[in-house]
């Protein structure tokens, strides 16, 4: 409609995506920075968030307007998402807009651009005032893939997570033997000296330990039910050595035995993100169930966060950071 209007002819190819524009403005940039070609297929990502202000307003506005397509979902950080704000524009109607501005007063920086923008249809749109501040820049490369064939083989790790779980730090000490392997390109004396290395008692005996005896550090993005400020967190910072019992998890109750474990959480770091969600760091003794001691797991768990904050609490992301096992050793450059 809004190139209809202004006797413009345009495709749905025509029109370029502010994603890919950008591409084409920080690619020359970074490649001159780095001294290195750009290449977008590359197996090297590096993600950037961006916050803006103005943006933001525009949001929280359209948020007083239609309260029913801002719902908090324990599943999202933010309640602008884009297709929530995409529900909105699409919902709201131009006379129900003005309406509300005329009803509320609300005259507005975001009032006064929306009604610019209803109608006077201006193209190209204004400039904004406001810069795009960087919150975070990210940089990964792709996955390493190890294939060939085997017969058997026995694998040991330093404990185990779910497969939504993330391991970080150093990473999670383990080690693999292979039994009748297809082929390898040794010589006899390095087979026989490689399998008395992984297969050392000692040295896999200490990495097993980190199972009990060792303790692990852990980041989780925490949802709650009930909005939340600050101080409301604030006092987890301040509990040490926390003796939590827990029942053995619905979850894995079909693979391990009913039984009550004894945990220690060591200590919690709390990081403020919005009124229903906050960053929990954890160091605790390895064995506890994470996920558990969030949500309580039907009172299975006890104590846990939700009764700690006497609110209904669940968990988005958990990351390992590190497992403090000093094992395998390093090995020299």
């Amino acid at each position: 409609m809004l190139f209809r209007k202004q006797s413009l002819s345009l495709g749905r190819n025509d029109i370029v995506q502010l994603k890919e524009a950008y591409k084409w403005i920080t690619h020359p940039l970074f490649s001159e920075e780095l001294g290195v070609p750009i290449d977008g297929k590359s197996l090297f990502e590096v993600s950037v968030v961006f916050a803006h202000p103005e943006t933001v307003e525009d949001c929280h506005f359209l948020r007083a307007i239609c309260p029913d397509c801002f719902k908090p979902a324990k599943n999202k950080q933010s309640v602008f998402t884009r297709m929530a704000v995409m529900k909105a524009l699409n919902k709201i109607k131009e006379e129900d807009f003005l309406n509300f501005v005329v009803q509320y007063h609300v005259w507005n920086i975001a009032a006064v651009k929306f009604i610019l923008f209803c109608r006077q249809f201006p193209c190209p749109p204004n400039s904004p005032k406001a810069v795009c501040t960087v919150l975070e820049i990210e940089c990964a490369h792709g996955a390493v893939f190890v294939a060939g064939k085997i017969f058997s083989f026995n694998f040991s790790s330093s404990g185990r997570e779910d497969v939504d779980v993330r391991t970080l730090g150093n990473g999670r000490p383990f080690a693999i033997e292979l039994v009748n392997p297809h082929r390898a390109h040794f010589t006899s004396q390095e087979i026989k000296e490689l399998q008395q290395k992984i297969n050392n008692s000692e040295a896999i005996g200490h990495m097993k330990e980190g199972e009990e005896e060792k303790t692990k550090t852990y980041s989780a993005l925490i949802w709650t039910n009930k909005a939340i400020q600050r101080k409301d967190i604030e006092f987890l910072d301040d509990i040490k050595d926390l003796k939590i019992d827990q029942k053995t998890p619905l979850r894995v109750l079909h693979r391990r035995p009913l039984a009550v474990r004894t945990r220690i959480i060591h200590s919690m770091e709390t990081h403020y993100v919005d009124e229903h969600h906050f960053r929990l760091y954890l160091k605790t003794q390895a064995g506890t169930y994470i996920k558990e001691f969030v949500h309580g797991d039907f009172g299975r768990t006890r104590p846990n966060i939700g009764s700690l904050m006497d609110v209904t609490a669940d968990i988005l992301e958990l990351d390992v950071e590190s497992v403090d096992v000093d094992w395998p050793p390093a090995l020299d450059d």
